[in-house]
């Protein structure tokens, strides 16, 4: 089989799994709206570039938790179709991977951006 065919098939079986969170997750498409969010206000408000990897990393992460947590929920509820409180702990250990995540975003994107709301807000 041709090296390519299989980096092809990789990559497409990645895509589909997001595309699969996208479009069946509702907060995997908030993390989404909100990134594209902070990338807006990025560019508007000129942040340098060790900013910018902190941005990208803290989307990143959060985005990586989000498919991490789809993941395992579709394999929980493969496995155990029936309520388990098992089943319970793992589902909402992978949520509470998700939630760190975010939090933490939001606390780098407030360290980033919290000057610059407040003097924004202050010449209008």
């Amino acid at each position: 089989m041709d090296w390519r065919h299989n980096w092809r098939r990789t990559f497409q079986a990645a895509i589909d799994g997001i595309k699969y969170a996208y479009t069946t997750q509702r907060n995997m498409r908030v993390h989404v709206y909100a990134s594209l969010i902070v990338i807006l206000f990025g560019i508007l408000l000129g942040v340098d570039t060790s900013e910018w990897l902190w941005l990208l990393l803290c989307i990143t992460v959060v985005i990586a938790a989000e498919l991490m947590n789809t993941a395992i929920e579709a394999v929980v509820d493969m496995v155990m179709p029936d309520q388990h409180p098992l089943a319970k702990i793992a589902k909402d250990t992978a949520a509470g991977a998700v939630l760190v995540t975010a939090a933490f975003a939001v606390i780098t994107g407030a360290i980033i951006f919290g000057g610059r709301f407040v003097t924004l807000i202050g010449t209008l």
